[in-house]
């Protein structure tokens, strides 16, 4: 082995590339294309070549036509609260070393800092937000996914399927559940139950009031005075809404879906739909996400569908649904605590000392539920029609002919099925935020100056909880509210 002094332009153009860190390394490894002297055996010696400064030190050897080269830089110290992580990157060029010449590929090797993912940025909310704009009933409903993004995947599977090739299908789109997703079903379950069951007690002492003509409501003691009515009689009315004493379903809107023993089986047609139970839509969701209910049985596969573009060549044979479960008193109970129907009748009041208390937990219970359903819409499938408010959990939508919306004519009945959204499965029902519950009522000429909040969220913020930072920029805290004379003076 033969010590030699050198230029270490390897050394150079890996310190000016990228940033240094204390005991880097460069490693070089390329097949042979150097010139060497006659009198040294590239092909199988070492070589050990350092700089006069001692500071820096490059070895190379030379096993059978590979060149391994390991470079140390010396550079600052660095934070011991923060942790570091390798960092590759290639560089192609030659190394000069007096009478050998070294050209290929290298692979540098450094630390990197690594991002403390424990850490969480803080969201920052703007300081107020207008609420989303009402759609239009005379025109369909944007698609959530860009439609030249549906195009694109169409297209891809069109030139499989002509190719003869079948669609690659992941968990759950083959028919299998996917095991990390099976508590958030049970999470999302649970808190369903807990929200009808806190809503059906602070019903009982915080008043709602909703519009017999239109879907408005108002949590307060008495309705507001705003001219937004859109009934079908509002222009006798001026726009004023015709008040009447609201229930659970108009806070926590009702979206049923179909529940299916095997959703990858046949389709509902419409002479058949009345062979299958309308469930929460929610409830089917968490079904089919992996949750096991007695009273809504549900086909668990082993073997995934195989699928050739939009035929399926193999679904495991058609599977007869098991009889209908025979419901005991304890199932009947079970079945009425997912539902909201007269769920203000058997729950009863609450004592004032808990109000509070129910209040925080339904409005948890809330977040966790909106969570839990984004993130299971995520893997699973769940479409919505185009014109109404149809939703169907599965893979594709039935064929009953009950959409009465927009140019139904047109589609005999059948609904426009497209991706749905988490705000088509639980609708939020805007309505105004009182600053003084039991206040004056609110006023048309200040409608500019009021925010809005979801219907749950109101309910549970008179009832005393604590409102998520997210809803306070739409509900418009910060805004004082004029009088009426002041009210035109106002920018």
């Amino acid at each position: 082995m033969e010590m030699m002094n050198i230029r270490d332009t390897h050394a150079d153009k890996c310190s000016s590339s990228h940033q240094c860190y204390p005991q880097l390394h460069g490693i070089c490894l390329k097949e042979n294309k150097m010139n060497y002297s006659p009198g040294c055996d590239a092909q199988n010696c070492g070589l050990n070549a350092t700089r006069g400064h001692g500071k820096e030190m490059l070895k190379i050897a030379f096993f059978s036509g590979v060149c391994l080269g390991i470079k140390d830089f010396k550079t600052p110290k660095l934070l011991a609260s923060r942790s570091y992580g390798l960092g590759l990157k290639f560089w192609q060029g030659h190394i000069q070393t007096g009478q050998p010449k070294m050209s290929g590929t290298f692979l540098c090797v450094s630390q990197k800092s690594q991002n403390d993912s424990t850490f969480k940025k803080p969201t920052a909310y703007p300081q107020n937000v207008d609420l989303p704009p009402i759609l239009p009933r005379k025109k369909k409903k944007p698609y959530p996914i860009p439609f030249k993004k549906i195009q694109e995947a169409a297209r891809n599977d069109k030139k499989l399927a002509q190719m003869g090739i079948e669609k690659p299908l992941e968990p759950p789109k083959n028919g299998l559940l996917v095991p990390d997703l099976v508590p958030v079903a049970y999470e999302v379950l649970d808190a369903w139950k807990v929200l009808i069951r806190g809503l059906a007690q602070l019903l009982h002492v915080i008043p709602v009031h909703g519009c017999s003509e239109c879907s408005e409501i108002h949590v307060a003691q008495c309705g507001h005075r705003i001219k937004d009515c859109r009934g079908q009689s509002s222009l006798k009315r001026q726009g004023l809404h015709t008040w009447v004493k609201g229930s659970i379903n108009d806070v926590l809107i009702p979206i049923e879906s179909y529940h299916l023993y095997d959703p990858f089986g046949r389709r509902i047609k419409h002479e058949t739909r009345f062979s299958y139970d309308r469930i929460p839509a929610v409830v089917e969701l968490c079904i089919q996400a992996g949750v096991d209910l007695p009273e809504y049985p549900s086909r668990r596969r082993t073997n995934p569908i195989r699928m050739i573009g939009k035929k399926v060549i193999d679904r495991g044979g058609l599977v007869e649904e098991p009889a209908p479960f025979h419901r005991s008193s304890d199932s009947s109970s079970l079945l009425m605590d997912i539902d909201t129907h007269e769920a203000f009748k058997r729950y009863p009041p609450p004592q004032l000392s808990d109000i509070p208390r129910i209040g925080q937990e339904t409005i948890d219970a809330y977040e966790v539920v909106r969570w839990g359903v984004r993130k299971l819409m995520r893997k699973y499938t769940v479409k919505a029609c185009g014109y109404c408010s149809e939703v169907h959990v599965g893979p594709w939508g039935h064929n009953a002919k009950l959409c009465g919306e927009f140019k139904h004519q047109w589609r005999d009945g059948k609904h426009g099925w497209q991706d749905a959204t988490v705000e088509e499965v639980i609708p939020p029902n805007y309505v105004y935020h009182l600053r003084n519950p039991k206040g004056p009522p609110l006023r048309n000429a200040l409608k500019r100056f009021y925010g809005k909040a979801p219907a749950v969220v109101e309910v549970c913020l008179q009832a005393g909880a604590k409102v998520p930072d997210k809803y306070k920029p739409m509900m418009r805290l910060d805004i004082v509210i004029p009088d009426s004379e002041e009210s035109r003076l106002v920018a």
